[in-house]
């Protein structure tokens, strides 16, 4: 894996230098092996750096690409930026693709002369011939950079699903981009100015979504997005997204063996590495059936990696050693208490915009214990986005089914009248409250760490005044709609897949990971893997209260029923004894004695906060949500 960062400047000035290398050394975490440069000018000033590819066309100097590089693939001729036979092209590239043998045969046909033996170069020849629909030929995890001196345009994409970011911004006549925010930010004059409404969306979600970032003048470049940008335009526009139109209706044993085959094909392909290679286990379904199927096609024993903790309740360390016994790997542990939470502040560093995530910490540490034996490893995310695992789902069904048994232009009156009668109990209020509203805006508040009453008291009048008018919901609304699935269900995976798979998951993995220098591959999330589960009825996901039941049932033959059919319990981590016991004084200091975040955040609302949970109610969450933004203000606001 690696660390791209760039820039265009679009009024022609002549590319800083300094400035570039300065952008690309702050990812040097993404690619420790080498670094490398491209600036379109023969005769480069500046500091003695190892500036690659200097093409000195006439009016050139304007751009600059920057590359850090963790070697996997072509360890001895894969170095970057890269070019074309002429020199005109240029990339600068981050991710594996894992279809680049079959298209590089394919452009060898077409006439083209390969120098490597990269997946990199494959690309820049897919774009001389392909132009813009090249990424739609890519079967991979990528974000890249390419400059077209002919053209003068930079073209730059992002995978289908997100598993690599890409960040950009427009600030004083330069287009600025970079694999991480902070080398965005590396770059003088970059305004730092919070966006309110990305604070609002924050506080409910746990994650900034795209295309926004928490700064106003940087964004992402959306999940299955490229971007063509020239000096006079920047163009951003999809190039894939996930259909559950086409309903199948085989068999569910025609379907399991459908599910294994093409999972396998997709574990295959991502065991291609020139370096050690391993495997997350967790002991739940989806890494299980991963290392179960990667011990089947490799000749050597498979190294796996688990988290143990000392609470039971989040512990699943006994069923990891029970795969890793079946599938004889060499496993390793890594026992998490709350003294690692020292790590946070780091955490907050890699990962530029507040994230409240708290399994971003033993995601850390599943990733460093990796790291020690392993450059890369495979990981099980995805199942439960693709086949309905996440206990939510059946919550929203059994809801669904309530709902029906009364009119819909009686239900707030029925369950609103339910909420007033239950509110002297202090019990059941949200349930009937939920109720009373639509599937999606119930389905929202559920997840929500924060709703929109609750946000007004929380934030200052400034903030509150500052976003005014815009409701987080509307982002979840937007992909709802856009689904053309059939069934609520199918829609609800739909919008899970494209918000908090692609902001959260595949984000706390993507800096976790990268923070140590590992690269993490996820078969499920293959995208043909995932068209054909899109395919699948939402009845055979969920059925009967079986959460994945067409997965589960599709793995019989490779997986025990111990594994495939116990309880789910996630990777979370204890908060709430930790925000009471080991961790009490340090988020204590940090949110009710800093004067950081003030100008956001009512102070005698976040003492409400703190009170209750020390008084044994629950508010871990919140309180996680508002250490997180602190830590991150410290780190990058200022």
């Amino acid at each position: 894996m690696c660390g791209i960062a760039g820039y265009f400047a679009r009024d022609l000035r002549p590319v800083d230098v300094g400035v570039l290398v300065a952008m690309t050394r702050t990812l040097e975490h993404r690619g420790p092996d080498e670094e490398g440069y491209f600036v379109n000018r023969s005769e480069p000033k500046g500091p003695d750096v190892p500036l690659r590819g200097l093409a000195g066309a006439d009016g050139a100097g304007h751009v600059g690409l920057g590359h850090r590089r963790l070697s996997i693939i072509d360890l001895k001729t894969g170095q970057q930026p890269l070019a074309n036979e002429d020199g005109r092209v240029w990339i600068s590239f981050n991710g594996e693709i894992y279809n680049f043998a079959d298209l590089k045969e394919e452009l060898e046909g077409l006439g083209h002369t390969f120098r490597t033996n990269s997946d990199t170069e494959t690309i820049v020849h897919a774009w001389e011939e392909w132009g813009e629909a090249l990424a739609a030929r890519l079967r991979g995890m990528f974000a890249l950079a390419v400059w077209d001196e002919r053209q003068q345009v930079l073209f730059l994409a992002r995978d289908r699903l997100g598993k690599k970011p890409l960040y950009y911004a427009e600030s004083d006549g330069r287009f600025l981009f970079g694999s991480e925010i902070k080398a965005i930010l590396a770059a003088p004059g970059v305004s730092r100015e919070i966006d309110p409404t990305a604070l609002s969306d924050y506080l409910s979600l746990l994650y900034v979504p795209a295309p926004k970032s928490i700064f106003k003048v940087v964004r992402k470049l959306p999940a299955g997005h490229y971007a063509v940008v020239t000096k006079d335009d920047v163009r951003v526009q999809p190039y894939w997204d996930l259909s559950f139109a086409e309903q199948t209706d085989r068999s569910p044993d025609d379907l399991g063996e459908e599910i294994v085959a093409k999972l396998r094909e997709a574990v295959r392909i991502r065991m291609m590495s020139e370096v050690p290679l391993g495997a997350f286990l967790s002991g739940g379904v989806d890494s299980s059936a991963v290392v179960g199927l990667m011990a089947g096609l490799s000749s050597d024993r498979v190294k796996t990696t688990s988290i143990a903790f000392n609470e039971a309740e989040y512990n699943e360390v006994e069923y990891a050693r029970m795969v890793a016994q079946k599938f004889e790997t060499d496993h390793s542990e890594y026992s998490v208490d709350p003294d690692a939470l020292s790590i946070i502040e780091k955490l907050a560093w890699h990962y530029d915009e507040p994230f409240a995530d708290s399994s971003a910490v033993p995601t850390f540490y599943v990733s460093q214990t990796a790291r020690r034996t392993v450059t890369v490893a495979l990981s099980g995310d995805g199942g439960d986005e693709n086949f309905a695992g996440y206990r939510r789902y059946a919550v929203d069904a059994a809801e669904n089914r309530m709902r029906s048994m009364v009119p819909g232009f009686m239900r707030g009156l029925v369950f609103g009248g339910m909420r007033t009668l239950l509110r002297p109990f202090g019990k059941g209020q949200a349930k009937f409250a939920n109720l009373a509203r639509d599937p999606l805006a119930a389905y929202f508040a559920s997840s929500a760490a924060f709703d929109e009453a609750q946000k007004r008291r929380l934030l200052s009048d400034g903030v509150v005044g500052a976003y005014r008018g815009h409701q987080t919901i509307d982002y979840f609304r937007e992909y709802y709609e856009r689904c053309d699935a059939p069934d609520h269900l199918s829609k609800l995976l739909y919008l899970d897949i494209k918000t908090y798979m692609c902001e959260d998951i595949l984000t706390k993995v993507d800096r976790a990971s990268m923070a140590v220098s590992l690269e993490v591959r996820c078969p499920v999330l293959d995208h043909e893997f995932m068209e054909l589960a899109a395919r699948i009825p939402s009845s055979l996901k969920l059925r009967g209260g079986e959460k994945k039941w067409i997965f589960k049932k599709s793995l019989e033959s490779l997986l025990p029923n111990e594994i495939l059919y116990r309880p789910k319990m996630g990777f979370g981590v204890p908060l709430p004894q930790w925000l009471r016991g080991e961790l009490k004084d340090y988020a204590y200091e940090l949110l009710l004695k800093s004067d950081a975040t003030r100008e956001y955040f009512r102070q005698d609302a976040v003492k409400s906060l703190w009170d209750e949970h020390q008084a044994g109610r629950e508010r871990s969450m919140a309180l996680w949500t508002l250490m997180m933004f602190s830590l991150w203000h410290k780190n990058h606001a200022t």
